[in-house]
């Protein structure tokens, strides 16, 4: 397995550099170099090959199955629909989404650390257990 080499990257101004300064030489802000691990090649190559394929995949999502750009519609052109909304039952998290939640839909939840998205969102995923399947997704960016 290759070594992996560290580079160091000014956090404000993005400068780059193979060894560690205390102050950027680039901007001249101190202790802005944090160490990052250069990948190598082979990654660079899979990760850009997984890019490609999703790319192709939204293209024809988009263009449809002849390759062709489908039509656009004016909004007058669309016939409303009612669209059935499933209760939480927490009466301010269903006002915040409109109702309440759209089946098959997908919600992002942001917010600071520790202000209960996860307990709200977990009792809200048993609350509709009872009557529905909950698929639970949740990841965390760290950095």
């Amino acid at each position: 397995m290759p070594k992996k080499r560290s580079k160091f990257v000014c956090r404000d101004c993005g400068y780059e550099s193979p060894q560690y300064y205390g102050k950027c030489p680039s901007c001249s802000t101190w202790n802005s170099l944090e160490e990052q691990l250069e990948e190598d090649a082979s990654a660079q190559l899979k990760r850009l090959r997984m890019g490609n394929t999703i790319l192709g995949e939204i293209t024809e999502e988009i263009n449809g199955s002849s390759g062709q750009p489908r039509a656009s519609f004016k909004l007058s052109e669309i016939a409303e629909q009612s669209t059935t909304r499933i209760g939480s039952g927490f009466g301010e998290l269903d006002r915040v989404l409109g109702g309440g939640i759209v089946r098959g839909s997908l919600i992002l939840i942001g917010g600071e650390p520790g202000i209960g998205k996860s307990t709200l969102l977990l009792q809200t995923a048993n609350q509709l257990s009872n009557n529905c399947r909950v698929l639970y997704v949740s990841a965390e960016e760290s950095g």
